[in-house]
């Protein structure tokens, strides 16, 4: 059996992973230089870099055991703290209530209860987009200041532009009650006030280097640096992938083809063309792009945080992760540390147009904007650019997602799966049980992987 799988992350590889258990030895295609996607590990005069921050964190405990079953006791457990910084505070995010108010003062802490009383009291009577999922459970007070700026510095549009499905998947159990409870009583009911995780020591692309071996081990091939150039199409079947490497084309033969990269990139690499109506609706997705300018301080401690959300608005920095406070091991040294500086912007932006010394002189002047560090404290720095790291949830991607599911489906030996091959703006866990699925679905099981998603895998006893 000929398995193609497009996409050598935490989807792609899960698919290869599971085909290999079973006796199936697929070929996998991976346009970048390791494996990992958007959970690579970067690497830079030994420091360690991770694009995002990737918790390790699931209810799916399939997932658990294959994790720990690859890692072992490389898998460390790691104390979550993350905090806000807004205006020259540092508030503590999930919210704790107490703690919010003792920070904003109690004019503005009164202003935020009224509002949240209002919200309840009158509600908004449609839910259609992320402003009004979030007020009507915080109150527009708390919705402007702890809310508002972050989010449209990761999106790039106003919150109102936003559909309400974004904060569904991300914050979805998290309310003013349970911050409360949590708060005074220690309870623990959300999937966003999670206070423990588990990390590979050397980053999470330890993990996916280590199912590569695996997958190898057993026969399976991962080419690196290889583009999924061309999808060759018979009637409602693909009958061969052309993949790109070593400056030739190759086609491979394919009775199944599992795939990873974004809706949009598949689509237009169908031959014949897919028709027109789909190929409109894949150019009308979007994506943002993230910029990971990795700071080298010169100081053993910056702040204690795994990281923090910057919503103060005079800067453009989005996040600041603290590597070492993941693992010790993701700096080369314990009298230095090493930041990651994310910015949240869309290919071709002035962002992300700006030239790598450019965006380390931003990043080094904001870390001092903010107080975390001074400028001569930073000894070096690298940029790391990722395209394509979230699906954008506008106001019509659900219908240009639709049609694009249904001539995807209408291909008997197609499937597609992870955040960018679903435009679903899943966790890792996701992604890797969209992949696990995909593989039985090969073996003749008819699982539906549009039904794995942040409200079945968190809120109940997932069972595949």
């Amino acid at each position: 059996m000929d398995v193609v799988i497009i996409g050598g992350g935490p989807a792609g590889l899960s698919a290869g992973y599971e085909l290999v258990r079973r006796g199936i030895k697929p070929v996998i295609l991976e346009s970048g230089d390791r494996v990992g996607g958007i959970s690579r590990t970067e690497e830079f005069k030994g420091f360690r870099f991770d694009i995002g921050g990737h918790r390790f964190y699931t209810k799916i405990e399939e997932v658990e055991r294959i994790w720990h079953e690859v890692l072992e006791e490389a898998f460390l457990q790691v104390p979550r703290l993350s905090r806000i910084h807004y205006k020259g505070h540092f508030i503590k995010y999930p919210l704790d209530p107490l703690q919010t108010l003792s920070k904003v003062g109690a004019a503005e802490g009164a202003k935020m209860i009224l509002s949240y009383l209002a919200a309840k009291a009158r509600p908004e009577a449609q839910e259609e987009t992320l402003e009004q999922w979030v007020i009507n459970r915080f109150g527009r007070r708390l919705y402007s200041t702890f809310f508002k700026s972050y989010t449209e510095k990761v999106w790039g549009v106003p919150c109102d532009q936003i559909q309400a499905e974004w904060a569904a998947q991300r914050i979805k159990g998290l309310s003013v009650r349970s911050l409360v409870s949590n708060a005074l009583f220690g309870t623990n009911g959300s999937k966003s006030l999670i206070e423990q995780f588990n990390y590979p020591a050397l980053g999470p692309g330890m993990m996916w280097e280590a199912v590569k071996a695996v997958i190898e081990q057993a026969g399976g091939v991962v080419h690196l640096r290889t583009e999924a150039l061309g999808l060759r199409r018979r009637g409602s079947r693909l009958v061969s992938v052309t993949a790109g490497f070593s400056g030739e084309d190759v086609e491979l033969p394919a009775d199944y083809v599992i795939s990873s990269a974004p809706l949009p990139d598949l689509v237009s690499r169908l031959a014949p063309a897919a028709p027109a109506a789909v190929l409109r609706a894949a150019n009308e997705l979007s994506f943002r792009a993230l910029i990971v300018v990795g700071l080298i301080v010169r100081r053993a401690e910056v702040f204690p945080d795994n990281w923090i959300y910057v919503h103060t608005p005079s800067v453009r920095v989005g996040r600041i992760q603290n590597f070492k406070n993941w693992s010790a091991a993701m700096v080369p040294e314990p009298g230095v540390t090493s930041l990651g500086m994310e910015y949240f912007c869309s290919e071709g932006d002035e962002i992300w147009a700006m030239t790598d010394r450019e965006l380390i002189r931003l990043a080094t002047r904001e870390i001092a904007a903010l107080g975390l560090a001074d400028a001569a404290e930073v000894d070096d720095a690298t940029v790391i650019r990722q395209p394509k790291a979230y699906p954008v949830y506008d106001a019509n991607y659900r219908v240009h997602l639709q049609t694009i599911r249904e001539f995807v489906d209408s291909l008997e030996n197609l499937q597609t799966i992870g955040r960018n091959g679903m435009h679903r703006y899943n966790n890792q866990d996701h992604s890797m049980m969209t992949g696990l699925l995909s593989a039985r679905n090969v073996l003749g099981d008819r699982h539906d992987l549009w039904s794995v998603n942040t409200e079945r895998s968190y809120y109940e006893d997932f069972r595949s």
